[in-house]
């Protein structure tokens, strides 16, 4: 019969990966000897040293085998203590200090899409607009920077967290063609963020900073409503390329549209064009068209700015169940579906897209 010491003896002559040999490094655990049959563990001192030790275990078997008397050996791999923690990413801190606008690695041009107001409809622009160009062969990213309020993974059917290797990069996900990162992704259903004003600053460096978004033709950045922390940090921060400023026709929606048109304007920011949202109802049963919220006020604020005026979008039902469901109504064909088509062929044609 094999003896324990001839069988520690030979586990002597096995080395480990970092130096050292089984005994020496006190690896062999729970050796049993019964009749002919030999049974030990091998006690790794963490998970990714015991991924590393499958070929030292099987040489443990084999030099164990080879002793006299030894009619089978079995050895088990193990690892002392947890599994490590995948990298930790928090979205959320105070910006880091930099020396003017940064550009983004890999993206031509960035285009923010805002408003004065909320309700005007500029998150399914936002969303609409990205699988527009996308279909039309733009490499895109969509930015969901409406922090207190991320609707696009709604919009877009996404609800996966995005991976971080290193507890810095983050990468993004896609959906319809397009690169897409909203805080959204973060955060439970339901969960509100409750930051300051420094919080939401990072937050959106983060965004544009840490993402891996890879080469696009245009990123797409849906801001919150308002001329606040957000739009400051966006054209202050990066290089933007210009603003689609998206508005209903009704003057109440213009006044607010104003103050975020004066905004970019006081940022050095170009307005690349106005977009009438909700423009126009048309009836499915009998194809009766009505202006709800009016008609031709946002053409006329564009004339009056000597800005483009980019194109109407209707206001259709299609729009708001195809926002429910995650396929923007851009995906599909349709009204709705050509008039961002013509919209997104503007941008490229212009230049800015």
């Amino acid at each position: 019969m094999p003896t324990r010491d001839a069988i520690t003896e030979a586990l002597r002559s096995v080395a480990l990966p970092d130096g050292g040999n089984l005994v020496s490094r006190d690896v062999l655990r729970a050796l049993t000897v019964e009749g002919d049959a030999v049974r030990f563990v091998l006690e790794a001192p963490d998970p990714e040293m015991a991924r590393r030790m499958e070929p030292v275990r099987e040489a443990a078997e084999a030099v164990v085998r080879a002793l006299p008397g030894v009619g089978s050996v079995s050895v088990v791999l193990t690892a002392h203590g947890p599994a490590p923690k995948p990298p930790s990413l928090k979205i959320g801190q105070h910006p880091q200090s930099q020396a003017g606008p940064q550009k983004i690695a890999g993206v031509d041009r960035i285009l923010a899409v805002g408003s004065g107001k909320g309700g005007v409809g500029k998150s399914t622009i936002s969303s609409n607009l990205a699988v527009a160009l996308a279909r039309a062969g733009r490499r895109v990213g969509l930015l969901d920077a409406d922090i207190y309020g991320p609707s696009q993974p709604r919009m877009m059917g996404v609800a996966k967290r995005p991976a971080s290797p290193d507890g810095k990069t983050i990468i993004p996900l896609e959906a319809h063609g397009v690169t897409f990162m909203s805080i959204g992704l973060m955060l439970k259903e339901g969960e509100a963020v409750v930051w300051r004003g420094p919080m939401l600053m990072g937050a959106l460096q983060q965004m544009l900073g840490q993402v891996a978004w890879g080469e696009l033709d245009v990123l797409i950045v849906d801001l919150p409503p308002g001329t606040g922390d957000v739009q400051l940090t966006l054209c202050q921060k990066s290089h933007v390329t210009g603003a689609l400023i998206v508005s209903t026709p009704q003057d109440v929606a213009l006044l607010d549209a104003r103050r975020a048109i004066d905004m970019f304007g006081k940022l050095k920011t170009p307005i690349l064009g106005l977009i009438e949202n909700m423009s126009t109802y048309v009836c499915p049963n009998c194809g009766h068209e009505a202006h709800i919220f009016g008609h031709g006020g946002v053409s006329a604020e564009a004339a009056r700015l000597n800005v483009p005026f980019l194109g109407e979008i209707p206001l259709s039902l299609d729009v708001r169940l195809a926002g429910d469901t995650g396929t923007p109504v851009a995906a599909g064909d349709g009204l709705v579906a050509e008039a961002y088509r013509r919209l997104a062929e503007r941008l490229i044609g212009g230049g800015m897209a």
